[in-house]
């Protein structure tokens, strides 16, 4: 109720040009950063990733040292801040940062001795060989160090100065009769589909945070909208060898994903997951316009006045850095420990074949061929989402590789990336609650892409 009467009385205010450009320059930077698709080198990226692979490119083979010297810093201010307890970290962001539980700090340990063993090839070569920890340090940490950096930084222009609130109250009824959500989380939709999934998941969690989306509508839009970008998918059909067929390939993605969308929600856990706001900010939010108001212009005015809110250069520049460390010294740990974790249950032993043995007759009731040889690929991707096109590379049927495919596009719940950072989010979902929501996308979304796959290998 305070949010809503705040919003009716700041957009009462004229809308001048001064309150107009404060909402519209750094707005429109945002969107050129986060949602404006960019043509490079035959792929489709966006800036932000375009300035990541700058600085990927720049860094080059200094990338996993950068990291494991990161995990080993998280580890040394945290055993700090737990043992010798310093003035500077008795309450704030710092307290939240580095005064954990003692079961994140095992965890942050064991992500600095998994990047220690795999950086140096020591010890067990189950845990640095290239396709556990190898796979965690020189392809994964490397795009998420760069991408997270200037996603940290630039993040404050897409959601702090009006876009969200512009776009949500225009797109607020049909998202929320279609997917019962709010209308800002078409954005980050389009920050996912555009950029990186990880990002989608980023901008929920502060979303979640400064009030504008409840539990409910934050574990959906999370574990529902956080698709892979289509840079990654274009790189996923290229593995696997249909690159000739990805106009087919990602419209089956979206159409599984949207069905997935409407579905998965409606059921448990997230249908369970209460209406209530994170209780330090309560809700900010309240989209529907007035009936005396035309839609376009009360978007306009609810876009201006939070504007007109939006911290100064040194507020905005101290936020930054607390995103950054937060995600580079909370997150990246928690990330490489999770994961290699997770590749090494994959690779070494056969837990996700056992796993899939439910799986064989489902796909030979979808007349997938190589049904057998498939059914691991189905599964593993709750642990990575590149390992089920890894598995399924050497399978001859063209029509079994583009269902797996699609499948681990649409899966969405991925530990080793947006998995922990949603174990590490406030948003409130669990292990267990994550491998749930995970089996029903896959059974929602695999018969969907089996019955378009057939139609497009006819």
């Amino acid at each position: 109720m305070e949010a809503t009467a705040t919003q009716a009385k700041t957009t009462g205010q004229s809308l001048g040009w001064k309150r107009l450009l404060k909402f519209l320059l750094p707005s429109l930077l945002g969107i050129g950063m986060f949602l404006v698709p960019i043509s490079l080198d035959d792929q489709v990226t966006i800036g932000l990733g375009m300035m990541a692979e700058e600085l990927k490119t720049l860094l080059g083979a200094t990338l996993p040292a950068i990291t494991v010297a990161i995990l080993c810093l998280s580890v040394v201010l945290t055993a700090l801040v737990k043992i010798v307890r310093p003035g500077w970290s008795r309450e704030g962001v710092w307290h939240d940062m580095f005064d954990v539980a003692p079961v994140w700090f095992m965890i942050r340990v064991l992500g600095a001795l998994f990047g220690l063993l795999t950086l140096y090839q020591f010890g067990p070569e189950f845990i640095w060989s290239r396709n556990t920890g190898g796979v965690m340090l020189q392809d994964l940490a490397p795009v998420l160090l760069t991408f997270f950096f200037f996603a940290a930084l630039l993040l404050p222009f897409l959601v702090d100065f009006g876009f969200m609130e512009f776009i949500g109250a225009l797109v607020s009824k049909p998202f929320r009769f279609i997917f019962r959500l709010p209308g800002r989380s078409a954005i980050d939709a389009t920050a996912s589909w555009l950029g990186s999934g990880t990002v989608g998941v980023l901008i929920t969690a502060q979303q979640y945070e400064q009030g504008f989306y409840n539990r409910r509508e934050a574990a959906v839009i999370a574990t529902n909208f956080s698709v892979a970008s289509i840079a990654f998918s274009l790189l996923i059909t290229t593995f696997v060898g249909l690159n000739h067929m990805f106009i087919q390939f990602y419209l089956t993605v979206v159409v599984a994903g949207l069905t997935a969308a409407i579905i998965v929600p409606r059921l448990p856990p997230l249908s369970r997951k209460p209406n209530t706001y994170y209780e330090p900010v309560g809700c900010q939010i309240d989209e529907m316009a007035p009936c005396d108001k035309g839609l376009f212009r009360y978007s306009l005015e609810l876009a201006v006045a939070r504007a007109d809110k939006a911290p100064d250069a040194g507020k905005l520049a101290k936020s930054a850095l607390v995103n950054v460390m937060d995600i580079f010294l909370a997150l990246l740990p928690l990330v490489i420990a999770i994961g290699t974790v997770s590749l090494i249950l994959a690779e070494y032993t056969p837990l996700f074949v056992w796993l899939s043995y439910p799986m064989i007759p489902l796909l030979e009731l979808l007349q997938l061929p190589e049904a057998a040889a498939a059914a691991p690929a189905t599964l593993v991707g709750f642990a990575d989402m590149f390992l089920p096109a890894v598995l399924v590379k050497d399978i001859d049927s063209e029509l079994t590789r583009f269902v797996v495919a699609c499948l681990s596009l649409t899966q969405l719940v991925y530990m080793s990336e947006v998995g922990a950072l949603l174990l590490k989010s406030k948003i409130p979902l669990n292990f267990l609650e994550l491998l749930i929501i995970f089996v029903l996308r896959t059974l929602v979304t695999l018969p969907i892409i089996a019955v378009m796959a057939h139609v497009f290998f006819f």
